[in-house]
């Protein structure tokens, strides 16, 4: 195989792997890891690497993408655990109305 069709085909696996939809626990349906990249902002999901690392090398996927500045703050980061994030929306929801 030349480095030609190497580069092609994980050019191509990357593509598969962004447009590959799994359940997400935190959501509770169905979504691509395009999603999971940008659900916090800046940072990726705190759960991505749970929930991704059984499909392909997510961690070495993120220190790529996000460069060495991004994943140290995206490791650093704690996530809220659930009531005080159902709070936090709740809180939301009143000052809407």
């Amino acid at each position: 195989m030349t480095v030609f069709h190497f580069l092609a085909n994980l050019a191509l696996m990357k593509q598969e792997i962004i447009k590959k939809q799994i359940r997400c626990p935190h959501l509770g349906h169905e979504i691509a890891l395009s999603y999971c990249l940008r659900e916090s902002g800046k940072l990726p999901c705190s759960r991505i690497i749970n929930c991704w690392s059984v499909y392909f090398d997510i961690e070495t996927f993120l220190k790529k993408v996000l460069g060495e500045e991004q994943w140290r703050q995206f490791i650093n980061v704690h996530p809220k655990d659930k009531v005080t994030s159902l709070i936090e929306i709740i809180e939301m929801a009143k000052r809407v109305k």
